[in-house]
């Protein structure tokens, strides 16, 4: 699974939800799922850790979208990522 795949996905899926609600709320849903992954480290529940962690780069793709920034290229830029591949 590559990161322009998923963020394609997501933009597909709830672009439109997402650009009704707004750049703003859209991040306050993401600081909230940012909480819920907090309590879940706190509680040691690897599962429930896992739920959280998806959710939050979830919503992170989501304010991704809005703003037309290409995650996965922001990465490459950001950390000198050449290739996960082999």
């Amino acid at each position: 699974m590559e990161i322009r795949c998923v963020q394609e996905w997501m933009k597909k899926m709830y672009y439109e939800r997402d650009k009704a609600r707004g750049l703003y709320a859209t991040f306050t849903w993401l600081v909230e799922e940012i909480g819920e992954l907090a309590e879940a480290l706190l509680k040691g529940d690897k599962t429930l850790i896992e739920e959280e962690i998806a959710d939050v780069v979830a919503w992170t793709l989501s304010i991704a979208n809005l703003i037309g920034v290409d995650v996965e290229q922001a990465l490459r830029r950001k950390y000198c990522i050449e290739s996960c591949k082999g």
